[in-house]
């Protein structure tokens, strides 16, 4: 059975800072591509930050020179470093896993974990 399991939400002050953590269990972890979403209330999920199997990484402009996606393949986990957080910070933050095998696409989601930017 595939999980992914979130941890490392929580509330933080703007200009705090937060990781995020993502544990992977059931998937050859290191042949998925893996990444980060948020959704805030009323809007739609959107992509924070992403990295393939290879170590390639992607940011949205938002996050750009803020936040930093770290996978580490031997304990089959990705995280996400956020620093300088801003208060439209304030979302659920969904992990991603996705591959594509001759022409299925395999794709999976956390649960998703809080995060909460107010002063």
């Amino acid at each position: 059975q595939v999980q992914l399991v979130e941890s490392g939400g929580g509330l933080v002050q703007p200009g705090g800072s937060l990781r995020l953590s993502c544990a992977a269990y059931g998937i050859t972890f290191s042949h998925y591509d893996m990444g980060w979403y948020r959704q805030a209330p009323g809007k739609q999920r959107e992509v924070v930050a992403a990295t393939t199997s290879g170590g390639e990484t992607d940011y949205a402009d938002f996050v750009k020179g803020r936040f930093t996606i770290l996978r580490d393949n031997t304990k089959d986990k990705v995280y996400l470093q956020m620093n300088s957080l801003k208060r439209e910070g304030t979302a659920v933050y969904y992990c991603h896993a996705g591959l594509m095998v001759k022409g299925t696409h395999y794709a999976y989601w956390g649960q998703g974990t809080q995060v909460s930017v107010s002063s």
